[in-house]
């Protein structure tokens, strides 16, 4: 396959993942059938059964999100600066599985740079991945010739993506660190308010915290808020995501680091569904929300430059706007390493 049409194939896969995340129906220019597409959307259905914390709602953002990625123009801007290789490589890509697909973004990569991936699943996201390459492959028969998705032992690899935690990067260098290779680990994100921001804006900000349950790199975990922030604001401003309390598995990370705290007596704000450290950590738990105060912009240009290294995104008017954490653009690399760079380099 070429370049040309590896992009004619994603671009009609992105247009089946935006139309299922819609529950939009079928539609009859599309390669794949009913039969298909249903089993798409019953794969959606049964994320939850699966795996607790993707919900229906969060598989069908991930799917919109990763979809608008895939539209012809976007793809073809995004590579016109990467060659395509002439002799391809065998890329193995280990996903993690905190969100639903969240390695997409390193399987459209490898596609593109004209290489051959060679997935492993996370245990915690095992059925999104494999139906699509499944309705690839409908589209077209030679991706099965590109893609292969394993749950034993990688081998005949040339190359290594991998994501994970601290903890995996050891094992990850241990077993893959002779190969050419990117290992990901443990990063969060943070938001920087000025104290002009308005209500709209802070309930745009609830989206960075608790899209996804507050499970992903790029969700908020650190917020830096100028002396003198009146918090009422703050918890005004997230009010309509209370919902989120409902959810068992976060309400279960919500009562117990709750009691922890009252039990060691470690003062904490809580509204019923967030609980607020004032704390200069920049990871929290889950279900809580750090915060500290500054008092000049010096402060926070070096509070950031300390943590450059553990940021995956920074939120504010002078940043990512707020709301838009969860929603990157097909340039947004992780880490900030260019991947498709990477490839055109093994």
């Amino acid at each position: 396959m070429n370049r040309e049409e590896i992009i004619d194939g994603l671009v009609q896969l992105g247009e089946i993942m935006r139309s299922a995340a819609k529950e939009e129906g079928l539609q009859n220019h599309w390669k794949i059938d009913l039969l298909q597409y249903e089993r798409l959307q019953s794969v959606i259905d049964r994320q939850f059964h699966l795996n607790g914390w993707f919900t229906k709602e969060s598989v069908q953002q991930s799917l919109e999100s990763h979809g608008n990625m895939l539209e012809g123009y976007v793809l073809e801007q995004f590579v016109a600066d990467y060659e395509f290789a002439s002799e391809p490589k065998n890329v193995a890509v280990i996903m993690a599985g905190n969100l639903p697909l969240v390695g997409f973004h390193d399987f459209i990569c490898v596609l593109l740079s004209g290489h051959r991936l060679m997935v492993k699943l996370s245990s915690d996201d095992q059925t999104l991945l494999p139906e699509l390459k499944a309705i690839l492959e409908s589209i077209d028969a030679r991706f099965s010739e590109r893609i292969t998705i394993s749950k034993d032992i990688l081998k005949g690899m040339d190359a290594v993506i991998a994501t994970g935690s601290d903890n995996t990067l050891k094992y990850f260098e241990e077993y893959f660190g002779k190969y050419p290779h990117i290992f990901r680990r443990n990063r969060t994100s943070v938001a920087v308010l000025d104290g002009t921001e308005t209500k709209e804006d802070i309930h745009e900000l609830g989206k960075d915290i608790f899209q996804y349950f507050g499970l992903g790199c790029r969700n908020v975990s650190h917020i830096l808020l100028p002396e003198g922030f009146d918090l009422a604001r703050f918890f005004e401003g997230i009010f309509a995501y209370g919902e989120i309390i409902h959810h068992h598995k976060y309400a279960n990370n919500y009562d117990y680091n709750r009691a922890v705290h009252l039990l060691n007596q470690i003062p904490v704000l809580e509204n019923g569904f967030l609980l607020l450290k004032e704390s200069k950590e920049l990871h929290s738990a889950l279900a809580m929300l750090h915060y500290h105060l500054y008092t000049s912009p010096l402060e926070v240009e070096q509070y950031l430059i300390e943590h450059r290294e553990n940021i995956q995104v920074i939120i504010g008017k002078d940043f990512v706007p707020f709301g838009k954490a969860q929603t990157p653009e097909i340039t947004d690399f992780a880490d900030n390493v260019d991947t498709m760079l990477f490839l055109n380099e093994i």
